[in-house]
C-alpha cells in the first residue's frame, strides 16, 4: 500500500548540503529529483496534473535560469504548449526586455526576447526554488512588460523563512504552487 505523499516522496529525495556555498547555508539540492528516472516522473507529472484542465491550462511556460529550464520544458511539452526561457543578461541573441533585481550583495539582471508571449497570453513561470524571490518577481515583471499575465509561480521548493514566497504573495499579487517546503530548517 502506498501511503507516501507526493510531497513527502519528493522531499526525501532532495538532498541538504551544509555550509554550502558559504558557512550556515543549508543548500536545498533538486538534483536527485532529476538523477532516478521514477522519481523524475513523479515531480513533473505532479506540476502537469495541476496544469491540465482549462482553467489552470497556460497558454505558455517561462522557466527561470538555469533550472527552471529543466522543469519548464518538460512540462510545456507534456501540456502541449511552448516554452520560453527567461535568461541571465547578455545570453540571449535577439532583442529584449530587462529587468534588475537586488541580491543580498549586489544586483542582478534576467532578460526575455521581446516576441517571446503575446498580450494577453496566461503564463506559469517557474523555477527549483523560492528563496527571497527576487528571481521570480522579476521574470513576473518581465512578462508583464510584453503584456502577457503570469497565471502562477511554482517552484519544487519553497524556503518562507526567507520571505520570498510571501513578499511574492502580498507585493508581487502572484499565486504560487510549491511542492515541498523547508520551513525552519
Amino acid at each position: 500500500m502506498y501511503t507516501t505523499s507526493v510531497n513527502d516522496y519528493l522531499r526525501q529525495h532532495i538532498r541538504t548540503v551544509s555550509d554550502w556555498p558559504a558557512p550556515g547555508v543549508q543548500f536545498r539540492d533538486i538534483t536527485p529529483l532529476l538523477q532516478d528516472p521514477k522519481v523524475f516522473r513523479v515531480l513533473i507529472d505532479a506540476f502537469v496534473h495541476r496544469y491540465m484542465d482549462a482553467d489552470k491550462r497556460p497558454d505558455m511556460v517561462a522557466g527561470l535560469d538555469a533550472r527552471g529550464f529543466i522543469l519548464g520544458a518538460v512540462i510545456a511539452y507534456e501540456l502541449n504548449v511552448g516554452f520560453v526561457p527567461i535568461r541571465k543578461k547578455g545570453k540571449l541573441p535577439f532583442t529584449t526586455v530587462e529587468e534588475t533585481y537586488e541580491l543580498e550583495y549586489g544586483s542582478a539582471t534576467v532578460e526575455l526576447h521581446t516576441d517571446a508571449v503575446k498580450p494577453g497570453d496566461k503564463v506559469l513561470l517557474i523555477d527549483d526554488l523560492i528563496a527571497t524571490g527576487g528571481t521570480m518577481m522579476a521574470g513576473k515583471k518581465l512578462i508583464e512588460k510584453l503584456g502577457a499575465t503570469v497565471m502562477e509561480g511554482a517552484a519544487i521548493v519553497d524556503l518562507p523563512e526567507l520571505g520570498g514566497s510571501e513578499l511574492l504573495r502580498t507585493t508581487g499579487k502572484l499565486p504560487l504552487f510549491t511542492l515541498v517546503d523547508f520551513a525552519g530548517h
